[in-house]
């Protein structure tokens, strides 16, 4: 049988994994490493520290997650510890990334008798405590949520064995690092303890953390000739602003695509596309930073198993999650971040499948496009405009009423209250 090109030669089987873990493995259907994979766990294996580089979607969760299950499996619990307090901590900086590890972890450990936690904000705070209370030993979440029940004692961080940072570069452009760092300073000191980083990136800020808190690092990079996936087909349409909403109805009409993800720059544009495709006969839903935790996980596990088609997000949802089959991503705002666009588009294309991305390049952000093409050191192949696609009976929908603003004249609104006298407190 001829290997995949996206997998390595390297079997898991040949690796010296737990006997549980190679059992997990084979269930799960996987056979191959990822080069991602194959670079890495040898290596973490031996006992070193790794801060890890690529694309995203190559399967840089396994590879950290073996590693610090194959630990947690094969070192017995230190007995001067109090036995509740994590062994191993992996940091993530989004809750749908912190989702994700805790159910990929869960895959893998599936035979053993280790204790998974995911502590992130929004929901699940007297649940989360919970758990943590009667023991863990691995502890997955985002910095917030985990400071929150360090300070108060919930568990110690003395423990630590084995310390997972996913997405390190996302946790600066986050303003996570200050946290980050809280916590680092409170484990064991980094030769004794192992330190996995990874990223899509690995900036300069990235590896002075990495030097900065792990035990001499080996740093390993898997980058195709091109920065963006191989598989990922990319086009681009120069559109004037008040022809986007016509044109993504139109071609999604024309197209019909299987799971499409639709990535705006802000949640204002987002709600509106939202109630345009709604309004056009389309399911489809937002996904913005303040969708509470419940809905957000509600949406995704919907859009996961096809029954909600169409998912509009801004970039919360750039990273992190691991969603097969995604056939189209369709930039509606060329990002701002040229790394971003990267991140977007690399939704799709996942695990070695082919996806397409469509970027609209319009009036408002065609100025993004050099700094764009210059980071994924390619132009984006253009594709004119087809008059075809332009739906001319586009259902615009009216925009929902603003509420009501308090009339200062009454006092804030209603009741015959008074206002206060220059001189009096306000409160």
């Amino acid at each position: 049988m001829t290997q995949p090109d996206h997998l390595s030669e390297l079997r898991f089987d040949a690796l010296p994994l737990h006997p549980t873990l190679l059992s997990s493995i084979a269930k799960l259907g996987f056979t191959h490493c990822t080069p991602i994979q194959a670079e890495t766990l040898p290596r973490a294996l031996r006992g070193e520290d790794l801060a890890g580089q690529a694309q995203t979607g190559t399967g840089k969760s396994a590879a950290f997650l073996l590693a610090t299950l194959n630990h947690l499996l094969s070192k017995p619990r230190a007995e001067h510890g109090d036995g509740t307090s994590p062994r191993a901590i992996a940091l993530a900086p989004t809750r749908e990334l912190a989702i994700q590890i805790q159910k990929d972890a869960a895959g893998l450990s599936a035979n053993t008798d280790i204790r998974i936690t995911v502590c992130y904000g929004g929901a699940g705070y007297e649940s989360q405590r919970q758990e943590l209370t009667e023991g863990v030993d691995l502890l997955i979440g985002t910095p917030g949520r985990i400071i929150d029940f360090f300070k108060q004692g919930v568990f110690t961080l003395k423990e630590i064995e084995v310390l997972v940072l996913d997405e390190a570069d996302r946790m600066f452009d986050l303003g996570f690092i200050d946290d980050i760092r809280y916590l680092l300073r409170r484990m064991p000191k980094p030769d004794q303890r192992r330190n996995y980083l990874f990223s899509a990136t690995l900036s300069q800020r990235v590896l002075e953390l990495a030097y900065e808190h792990m035990n001499n690092p080996e740093r390993v990079e898997i980058a195709s000739e091109q920065v963006t996936a191989d598989r990922v087909q990319q086009k681009l349409i120069h559109v004037a602003n008040d022809e986007k909403l016509p044109l993504l109805v139109g071609w999604l009409r024309a197209h019909s695509p299987n799971r499409t993800m639709v990535f705006v720059n802000t949640k204002r544009a987002g709600e509106e596309i939202e109630r345009t495709l709604v309004a056009n006969g389309f399911e489809a839903a937002i996904l913005s930073g303040d969708v509470a935790q419940t809905k957000r996980i509600k949406l995704l596990e919907a859009f996961k198993a096809g029954d909600l088609p169409i998912l509009v997000a801004t970039d919360v949802a750039a990273r992190g999650l691991h969603i097969p089959d995604v056939s189209h991503v369709i930039n509606y705002d060329l990002p701002q971040d040229a790394a971003d666009y990267v991140h977007r588009i690399g939704r799709t294309a996942r695990a070695g499948q082919s996806g397409d991305a469509l970027s609209f390049c319009c009036e408002s952000w065609v100025y993004s496009l050099p700094a764009i093409e210059a980071y994924i050191e390619q132009r984006i192949p253009s594709e004119s405009l087809n008059e075809a696609w332009l739906a001319t009976d586009l259902v615009r929908p009216p925009r929902p009423p603003r509420p009501p603003r308090p009339d200062a004249r009454r006092g804030g609104g209603g009741g015959g209250g008074r206002r206060p006298s220059s001189g009096g407190r306000r409160r």
